[in-house]
């Protein structure tokens, strides 16, 4: 998480403009030392050329490329307006968060935001409390508290080997890394034999040692023998509450719909991970799209805008997808979603997209993206 101070958060003020309430916001960030008094006008700028308003009563005003030399120090100021300033088209912010980054900085820091302000319950709590700890506590909310702790880069596929536990110490490595398991897990797991499930899948966990929720998998390349079946796929699973229940409904509906080699087949990671995460039942008619990020700064504020503006054009049903971030789509209707996504240059971007003008839809994208989404505006 970024860092916040107290000090960076303003209750109950009030702005007759958005302009008037940016300036406000610009002091804050020179005041706490983030920008050189050069900022205001980088920010002034890239509010003419596009809003920074990303919905549920949220706007995000910060510079342009140009203006990032003004840039001393990464950081935020959050002003809440509790009588909303007029942003744009009727559009109120009641909360107004004013971000001073360098560089691919405000990626992750976009990415911090969305996850906690993209709950519409969450913004209203902000935008009407009077309390900076209340605030202050949200912001600095790890990770929605405990969040089950999946992505793709915790699966491993077609492991070399002819043992268990070598499929069972890469398991082991990547839930340390996410601190979620102690010693105790750890040797509960290794002693114990896992759960078969049927159709070639185990499942490793522990009533002990569990310090958060989380999953990670490992496919061998060739199925092993085991106990008398095959072991196509070792699951192993830390449980510290029931927040991995989706994931693992996911996995009881393949199981007893007999569907299982799409996950033994997964050609790769991202693709095992949307299996187990998503619904995958695709409209009939849906098309499919990757194309390589070639923005230099990424999906930021201003091209993930023109992105979802040029999809709401249209009637079809958009997810997106970074194949080489956590592989988790996003809704290619809701600006906070995109962002989220933290897509940095060269990474490939896959889009699903139904609905009765889904080619026309896939066509606007692919213009908009070779178009690299205005790059010269941040």
């Amino acid at each position: 998480m970024f860092d916040v101070s107290k000090k960076d958060i303003h209750l109950a003020q009030f702005a007759d403009h958005k302009q008037h309430a940016i300036a406000q916001v610009a002091q804050a960030l020179i005041n706490a030392g983030y920008v050189t008094s050069d900022y205001l006008t980088g920010m002034q700028k890239r509010e003419n050329q596009a809003s920074t308003y990303l919905g549920n009563g949220i706007a995000i005003p910060h510079g342009t490329v140009e203006t990032r030399h003004n840039v001393l120090q990464t950081g935020v100021q959050i002003f809440q307006f509790p009588q909303g300033v007029d942003w744009d088209n009727g559009q109120k912010a009641y909360i107004v968060i004013g971000i001073a980054a360098k560089s691919e900085e405000h990626l992750s820091l976009l990415r911090q935001l969305t996850h906690i302000l993209s709950d519409e319950n969450i913004a209203k709590e902000m935008a009407t409390t009077k309390s900076i700890d209340s605030i202050y506590n949200i912001l600095l909310a790890k990770e929605s508290l405990d969040d089950f702790i999946f992505k793709a880069s915790m699966i491993t596929l077609d492991v070399d080997t002819n043992h268990i536990m070598t499929l069972q110490a890469l398991n082991i490595n990547h839930l340390q890394d996410a601190n979620a398991i102690n010693n105790d897990f750890i040797v509960d797991v290794i002693t114990n034999p896992p759960l078969y499930l049927g159709q070639g899948i185990w499942l490793s966990d522990s009533k002990k040692g569990n310090l958060k929720t989380a999953m990670a998998i490992a496919r061998p390349k060739q199925p092993l023998s085991y106990q008398d079946h095959q072991l196509c796929l070792l699951i192993t699973l830390s449980c510290k509450d029931n927040r991995a229940n989706n994931t693992l409904n996911h996995l009881a509906n393949l199981l007893i719909d007999k569907k299982t080699a799409k996950l033994l087949q997964a050609p790769d990671a991202v693709g095992m991970f949307t299996l187990l995460t998503t619904n995958t039942n695709e409209e009939k008619g849906t098309l499919s799209a990757e194309f390589t990020l070639n923005n230099k700064h990424g999906l930021h504020a201003r091209p993930s805008s023109q992105l979802v503006n040029t999809i709401k054009k249209f009637n079809s049903k958009v997810t997106i997808t970074n194949l080489d971030g956590n592989g988790i789509p996003a809704n290619g209707h809701n600006i906070m979603s995109v962002i989220g996504l933290v897509a940095r240059q060269n990474d490939r971007i896959q889009f699903k997209i139904s609905g009765p003008d889904a080619q026309a839809t896939l066509h606007a994208i692919e213009q908009v993206i070779n178009a690299n989404m205005d790059e010269k505006i941040a």
